[in-house]
């Protein structure tokens, strides 16, 4: 089972990285930093690639143990394991709910941005007003190039 606790370890490790990379992905949405998003969303793939590499190779050393694959197989192999195996294991599978919730929250944040850009653009466009000039360049604002100061 020392196999096993090992990378059950590897495992919570690889998770660790995720959370601190969703909580980076939360302050850039938070703070406005676009920018960021493409580099965090390409190490967001690739550390669930990781992830889903781990699990499956733990799931073939839980066949090979004698127990089932996914969760079950996992609960029944931390079971027949010690108490470090068990609290690892524990461990993990708390880092994977959290893991879930905070992705749902950045999605949900993502989301939020979406609708209002949509709804921004909506209402430029129902009030007849174009996002470009017919030069090209972007408009800002919803004025008609009068000052209030020039009447």
């Amino acid at each position: 089972m020392s196999h096993m606790l090992d990378h059950l370890q590897q495992e919570r490790a690889v998770m660790d990285a995720f959370l601190e990379l969703l909580d980076r992905e939360a302050e850039a949405l938070i703070q406005s930093r676009f920018d960021e998003l493409p580099m965090i969303t390409e190490q967001k793939a690739q550390l669930a690639d990781r992830i889903n590499v781990l699990e499956h190779e733990r799931e073939q050393r839980q066949l090979a143990a004698g127990f089932p694959t996914a969760r079950e197989g996992g609960d029944a192999a931390a079971a027949a394991g010690d108490s470090e195996l068990q609290q690892v294991w524990q461990d993990l599978l708390a880092r994977a709910a959290q893991a879930r919730d905070s992705n749902h929250r950045n999605g949900i944040m993502i989301h939020t941005h979406l609708d209002f850009v949509r709804q921004s653009i909506n209402f430029l466009r129902a009030h007849g007003q174009s996002l470009y000039g017919p030069d090209g360049k972007h408009r800002v604002g919803l004025g008609n190039g009068h000052t209030l100061a020039s009447g």
